[in-house]
């Protein structure tokens, strides 16, 4: 058997993260609105990580990108800002343990949107583990 590629250690902490961000996000929506709240996140993020690309030396002119890249990343940026307000509301109204494995369901619509937009073909394996995804969140949220 042989070790994980790179991007599954760089998958592995974006799950550690996104976890974090979910406790995180809940002590902090306490006293505060959501909306709001999911601006300020926005703000900090743009700050670290804008420091982050100029410092790595990585900043380049975005309007040099080719203009399908931009569309592109502006429309993942509009996703993004939709799903992190709608994340953040469900939050403020749920249970951290409840809210996040629903948003996890993420994972079954990538899975259908990379075979219909993209061509991909995961295996039966993978398939199997998506599903078992899917069955998770059905589980929890059923009501007790």
């Amino acid at each position: 058997m042989s070790p994980p590629a790179p991007w599954f250690y760089w998958a592995l902490l974006s799950a550690i993260f996104a976890a974090l961000t979910a406790i995180f996000a809940k002590i902090g929506l306490e006293r505060v609105d959501s909306d709001l709240a999911t601006l300020l996140r926005t703000v900090v993020i743009l700050v670290v990580l804008s420091g982050f690309v100029v410092w790595m030396g990585k900043w380049t002119n975005p309007l040099s990108l080719n203009p399908k890249t931009l569309l592109f990343l502006l429309l993942s940026g509009l996703a993004t800002g939709a799903s992190w307000v709608c994340y953040f509301r469900a939050l403020k109204l749920g249970e951290a343990s409840q809210v996040a494995p629903v948003d996890k369901l993420s994972l079954l619509l990538v899975a259908w949107f990379a075979v219909v937009f993209l061509g991909e073909r995961p295996s039966l394996r993978e398939w199997s583990g998506i599903a078992l995804v899917g069955a998770g969140v059905l589980v929890l949220s059923l009501k007790r």
